[in-house]
């Protein structure tokens, strides 16, 4: 029984014909800036470090031309006309446009090499020896299998000089793994150990061929050798493929998410499962192989068929040059190996038809690579002083 006394209760529900109550929105949370970092730069400074990819290695080719024009007018020569005569016979001849794209071959190889472990926080300087290893493997199963149909031991042998190369750069990963032995180290020791060890093959070894005046190997059978379609390379296609492969790979898969996982941060990584010891091996295994490949495209595809002493050149160091130009990009590889390589088929041209000593592409380079250099070694050294403050601000504000 109700309550007389009792006042009539509310009824909860809102009535039939009243509108709904607006909804309110969340309070808008103000974004705050970390403590003591920086804004952004804007204007010209921001356009500069939003595309230093491109701007840096621009930059640094500019002041390795500017240098290099210095030094051409101080042997008496003018530079404008020195470069103009470089470039005209490096892409306007047939015969330099082939030199050209002869040794861009390699070279967008041997970058390849490189730009891949860095992607890892390794720096492969052992390029010059996987591409010894690599050209050595080809020309020892170019004479041994010689009898095979020439097809197949095209294919037999630029399978072994894959192998030799990713061999040879698997040690220096198995000493880093398993001993902590620096990268750079070991791949420097390599290389000169390439160098005694083919030398005696060629010398006195067993692949030295007795009928050359000089030290040389057995030369590939005539219809094994990669002779070129007009100015075209056989091994150019192939290179241009592996550089997007690469780059699809480092990109797109999850061997690349790991690699450059591991790279940024090792220790997350392992966090992650990601094991730092497999990454090390494949990417300093991948990079082998890469080189060994442009030892076999250099033995296989260029005069005299045979190895011989400087078949390298320098090509392998080149390669440093060509992957820090392109900011470690497998993409960026092709335009720098272009460039690089346009230099080097140039370089007698300067000689003989002006007089300039074809040393002075070999400064170019070396300017080059000191110029796009300078951002990388500024950053580890600020970010290793970052770190340092870092530790302090914690432990002291703790």
């Amino acid at each position: 029984m109700a309550d007389p006394d009792r006042p009539p209760a509310k009824d909860a529900s809102p009535a039939p014909d009243a509108a709904p109550a607006p909804e309110t929105a969340p309070p808008a949370v103000p974004v705050v800036a970390e403590r003591g970092a920086p804004p952004p730069p804007t204007g010209v400074l921001g356009f500069l470090v939003r595309h230093q990819a491109i701007i840096v290695p621009l930059v640094a080719v500019v002041l390795a031309f500017a240098i290099g024009a210095i030094l051409i007018r101080a042997q008496g020569f003018n530079p404008t006309y020195a470069y103009q005569l470089l470039f005209t016979h490096s892409f306007f001849t047939e015969s330099g446009l082939l030199a050209t794209l002869q040794k861009t071959t390699p070279l967008v190889l041997v970058g390849l090499a490189v730009a891949i472990p860095l992607k890892v926080g390794l720096f492969n300087i052992g390029g010059q020896g996987q591409l010894m290893a690599g050209g050595i493997g080809a020309a020892w199963v170019g004479y041994a299998l010689r009898d095979l149909p020439a097809a197949l031991l095209v294919v037999v042998a630029i399978a072994v000089a894959v192998l030799f190369g990713a061999m040879w750069a698997s040690i220096a990963a198995l000493l880093k793994t398993t001993r902590g032995v620096h990268e750079v180290i070991s791949t420097i020791m390599l290389n000169s150990i390439a160098v005694g060890i083919i030398d005696w093959l060629i010398n006195n070894g067993p692949l030295s061929d007795p009928a050359q005046p000089f030290p040389a190997s057995h030369a590939v059978p005539e219809g094994a050798r990669l002779t070129p379609l007009g100015v075209l390379p056989w091994g150019l296609p192939v290179a241009l493929l592996l550089a997007v492969v690469v780059a699809w790979m480092l990109n797109r898969t999850t061997l690349g998410f790991e690699l450059q996982t591991v790279g940024r941060n090792k220790f997350a990584a392992g966090y992650a499962g990601i094991s730092a010891t497999k990454t090390t091996l494949i990417a300093m295994a991948m990079s082998g192989a890469l080189a060994g490949l442009a030892g076999a495209f250099e033995l296989l595809q260029i005069e005299p068929y045979r190895y011989q002493n400087g078949i390298a050149g320098s090509l392998g160091f080149d390669g440093i040059t060509i992957a820090l130009l392109a900011r470690g990009n497998p993409l960026g590889t092709i335009p720098a190996a272009v460039l690089v390589g346009a230099m080097r088929a140039g370089a007698p041209t300067l000689q003989f038809q002006v007089g300039i000593r074809p040393e002075v592409v070999d400064v170019l380079l070396a300017i080059t690579l000191l110029m796009v250099s300078l951002p990388v070694i500024a950053k580890w050294i600020f970010r290793r002083h970052t770190v340092k403050q870092t530790q302090l601000a914690g432990s002291w504000g703790a």
